[in-house]
Order: structure tokens, then sequence, then C-alpha cells
């Protein structure tokens, strides 16, 4: 993330996909939200193990969310450079914003419906294979309500001037026949809800596709399918606990989601970029871009799990340190992203070799400022 923010070298690959599609940019802030869900999973058993009471835990996650909230606002609107903030041109939705609703929401679910003893549940044979779907059937029927609610708001919210289902970039696409529908509903929705003037003002489809409209990826409707992916990724965090004396068994239910949720991506997307059902679009945050990204998430992770769990073949090292302080890298790398030594005026701008030399750098000098950090035990927490 850091090095995708830095710039990337310069390369296309590293540059969000203009509108449909997949770039290596549009894979890393899914699988943050992926692990999330993951993280969420794991610490709230633990504290629950602990003793820890469902009140206190709506304290530590109504806290957590109104922080990030805030971090997310300022640190969209505000830069050393600015000067001060006026409401009128604020942007509301951000990354920051995102993570903070989709971690409410999960963390809400967590303390109502989670377990604190799976060993004491019986379950046959049959059912004791899918007992990690089971034991939480409630949050199920929350997320798949979650879920009818974007495909309805998607396909059938009468949008004016723009067909109903539009999922296009607007402005020259489609032959120009719906220049000031970008993202249809989702679009449609954020001006509503937030306000032309509080929305991102350049999308990725700005410059290709020449809209005039302002469209927010982190907007209001894909925050929906936000929720779903890190969903998925609390599924993968209840299968390594239910499952922790297993190891196979844990790398098996990972191969089985992500073949099926590969599937379902399949279906929606026909295998194709622009001519299936539902494309995968990160600006939209689409369900089959939630369902392919998902099934990478479960791949990578049961790769990560046997490599570094199982097989002890690896610590972790050098991402360890930066995850450790996560939110401080982010945000620092990105307020200070455009200060020496992190930046500075390239003499050769137009080609790969400097460009990719200073975002290498920029990334390895926050990489050595997080290692410090952690060997100086500070730990930013939220």
């Amino acid at each position: 993330m850091v090095f995708l923010n830095c710039g990337g070298g310069g390369y296309w690959i590293f540059e969000h996909a203009s509108w449909n599609g997949l770039t290596v940019a549009d894979l890393v802030m899914p699988w943050f939200v992926f692990i999330l869900g993951t993280s969420v999973a794991l610490a709230f058993h633990a504290m629950m193990k602990r003793g820890v009471r469902p009140i206190q835990l709506l304290r530590k996650l109504t806290w957590r969310t109104l922080i990030l909230l805030l971090i997310g606002f300022c640190f969209l609107n505000y830069g050393p450079a600015d000067g001060p903030l006026s409401w009128s041109w604020a942007r509301i939705p951000g990354v920051l914003q995102r993570l903070a609703i989709t971690y409410c929401i999960l963390a809400l679910m967590q303390t109502c419906f989670s377990i604190k003893d799976f060993d004491q549940h019986q379950f046959g044979n049959w059912w004791a294979s899918v007992k990690d779907i089971i034991l939480y059937w409630p949050e199920w029927i929350i997320v798949v309500i979650l879920e009818v609610l974007w495909l309805c708001l998607t396909f059938f919210l009468p949008v004016p001037g723009c067909p109903r289902g539009y999922l296009g970039p607007g402005g020259i696409g489609d032959d120009g026949k719906y220049p000031n529908c970008t993202g249809g509903a989702a679009g449609y929705i954020d001006k509503l809800l937030l306000g032309e003037g509080h929305m991102y003002q350049y999308p990725t489809c700005k410059e290709i596709y020449k809209t005039t409209q302002p469209f927010d990826p982190e907007g209001v409707l894909g925050t929906i399918n936000s929720i779903l992916m890190a969903f998925f990724g609390l599924q993968a965090g209840k299968i390594i606990l239910m499952y922790r004396q297993e190891p196979l068994s844990i790398l098996k239910r990972f191969l089985i989601w992500a073949i099926l949720l590969g599937i379902i991506s399949a279906i929606l997307t026909k295998c194709t970029q622009n001519e299936g059902f539902i494309p995968i679009n990160k600006n939209l945050w689409s369900l089959s871009f939630v369902t392919t990204l998902s099934c990478f998430s479960f791949v990578l992770l049961g790769i990560m799990f046997y490599v570094i769990d199982v097989k002890n073949w690896w610590g972790g090292q050098p991402f360890i340190f930066p995850g450790m302080n996560s939110i401080l890298i982010y945000t620092a790398s990105s307020l200070l992203g455009s200060y020496f030594p992190f930046s500075w005026e390239m003499k050769f701008p137009t080609s790969h070799m400097e460009p990719l030399f200073q975002d290498l750098l920029a990334t390895s000098l926050w990489v050595l400022i997080a290692y410090w950090l952690y060997k100086k035990k500070f730990f930013l927490k939220i």
C-alpha cells in the first residue's frame, strides 16, 4: 500500500483500473479489508475468553470507530500546504472511514453473536463439517439482507436520466448515451446523501471517459460490499479458531471457499471484463469484485498460513514491522510522501528508472522507520 501510494514506479499496473477490470493496485485495499475481518474474529474471541464483558466490547468498538472516522476525515481534508479546513469542499467518504464503518458492523456482530467455547457445541458427522457456518447463522442472515439491499438499490433504484441497473462510467462511455450517469445508483445515492461537493472530484474514469460528474470509490453503497468482503475474512478467522488443531482442515476449507467464490465470479462476469452480469469494478465495489478478491484472499491466506504457521519457513519479515503500526505508517507516508527524503524533483520523470528508485527508497525508509518503532516497542493503538 505504501509503495502504491508513493507512485508505484510510474507503471500502469500499479495504478487503479479506469473503470472495469483489475490491476495490482486494486488488490491492496480489499486484502486489507479481508484481513480486518479475520483480525476481528481472532481478537474478539481472545477478549471473550479473557472474560471481557459485552458492554466493554461495545465501548471499545465505539471508541475505535469514532477515532478512525475522525482520523480519516482530517487526514483526507488537511495537509501542511492546504490551509484552513473548509466544510464547503471537505470530502466525507474515504479509506479510513470505510474501514471504520466496516469494522463497526463486524465488531457489533461479533459482540452480539460470538461464541466463547466452540467445543461445548456437539454436531453429527454431516453438520460438523459446516459448524463454522451453522453456529453463526444470525450473522449470515444479516449479511444476506445487506447484500440483497445492495442488489435491489443497484439494479432497481430509479436514477433520473439513467437506465436502471446502469454500472457504467458515464461520460463518453457507452457511446456517450449516459454522460451524467457515472456509477449509476451508487453515484446517485452519494449525491443525495453527501452532496456533490463532499465527494471525490477526480475519479479514475475522468481522464479516459471524460466524465464531468464526481464519483466516490469509498461511497455509501460500496460500503455494503466492503462489509461482505470483511465478513469473508471473518469466516476465515472462525475457521482458524474452530480447526486450530487441524491445519489440514483449515487449508481444505480455505480452498473450498476459494473455489466456490471463484465459480461465482466466473458466472457473474461470464469470464469477461465488460460483458458479464456484474463486471469486476473497484470503483463500485461490485459483487463480482468482492467474490474475486475474496477468492484471491483465501488462496493467499492459505499460502501464508502454510508457510508461516505450519512449516515455520518465514516469520513475515519485513511486512510484520509496518503491520504493527499500520495506521501510523499509512497516514504518515501519505501526509509526508511529497517531502524529502521520500520524494524530490526528478530529472527524468518520464522514465521508469528514477520514479521506481524514488518509490522503492521511500517504501524502504518507511519499513525502516516501522522497524525502529518495533524495536522501541512503540505501537500506536486505537
